[in-house]
């Protein structure tokens, strides 16, 4: 009797939680890209890639990678996007697995991202300025060896985000009703908004509810949790080093630092900047994301007129 009742219990508990996990992805329905522009799509490799173009064709392209977490997507450009499309012809794909891009329950790896990224740019642009954010930038620097860039603008770039490659984290975020929970408490607001007030907003007056709200329900779309297992597990990291990488590239680098950021801390970009022979631009009072904290600064670095960050050679 007692183990029936045990039994009861657990078949109860999953019950509820499969039920917990279908109440909120219905919740979380159908939502608008946030970024203004024309809605395009990609075919690459079986995903319909979702993007976000505006400005005139006819100026000189630029590409926004945004960066990987568990709600990601290109709505990370969102304080830069408007004023950058008044001179570029600019470009913002969601990367596979994540945003409006398909997320089909495959193992996610850094291979796939760099190939995704050289793709996408040899594809869609001509001698494009490619930014990209975070672990996304080392898929950028990996693709610039392969394809045509005029520069790279790489914020907080990292080669190396979750340690050692574990097989049972991925498996178990993977699972249908367990690993379904776990991500889905990862995604939730309040989570949503102790990640970026632990290592992504210097001001947390910066965070408004519309990114948080569209960070859930990004969160909260079938598939999501695919990539993002894959990324906490460790399986995300390139196996190459970041900065040989630029160190081997015949082009422009700059290196966007938050002055404050711990993960990525600008030990790390000093370290970089030195070995790539790149300019390093570091922006006070800002963490992992200086562009959305202080968007006019980075604006103008993307344009080549800094004015008001540290430089530093």
């Amino acid at each position: 009797m007692k183990l029936r009742k045990a039994l009861g219990t657990v078949v109860g508990a999953v019950g509820a939680t499969a039920a917990a996990n279908r109440v909120l992805q219905s919740r979380a329905g159908a939502f608008e890209p946030m970024l203004d522009g024309e809605q395009g799509t990609y075919r690459w490799r079986g995903f319909d890639i979702a993007y976000t173009e505006a400005g005139d064709p006819s100026d000189p392209d630029l590409v926004l990678f945004h960066g990987i977490n568990a709600a990601a997507s290109s709505h990370e450009f969102h304080t830069v996007f408007d004023t950058l499309a008044e001179d570029y012809h600019i470009i913002a794909p969601d990367l596979p697995g994540f945003g409006h891009t398909d997320r089909p329950p495959l193992l996610y790896s850094a291979s796939l991202y760099t190939a995704f990224v050289r793709d996408f740019i040899e594809d869609n642009t001509t001698d494009a300025t490619v930014v990209a954010s975070s672990l996304t930038g080392a898929y950028a620097a990996s693709a610039a060896q392969e394809v045509d860039v005029k520069e790279l603008v790489l914020i907080c770039p990292t080669d190396s985000s979750m340690g050692d490659r574990t097989v049972w984290l991925r498996s178990l975020l993977r699972s249908p009703v367990v690993g379904e929970a776990i991500y889905n408490l990862t995604v939730s607001k309040p989570s949503i908004r102790h990640f970026h007030a632990d290592h992504g907003y210097y001001d947390m007056d910066n965070l408004t509810d519309a990114v948080v709200d569209y960070e859930w329900q990004s969160g909260h779309q079938p598939g999501a949790r695919f990539a993002p297992a894959s990324f906490v597990s460790g399986f995300l990291d390139p196996e190459d080093d970041l900065g040989e990488t630029l160190a081997s590239l015949d082009v422009p680098v700059t290196l966007v630092w938050g002055e404050d950021a711990d993960i990525t801390p600008l030990s790390e970009g000093r370290d970089l900047a030195e070995q790539a022979d790149a300019m390093l631009v570091v922006f006070g009072d800002s963490l992992l994301l200086p562009h959305v904290e202080h968007p006019g600064e980075f604006i103008d670095v993307v344009r080549d007129r800094v004015t008001s960050v540290t430089v530093e050679n």
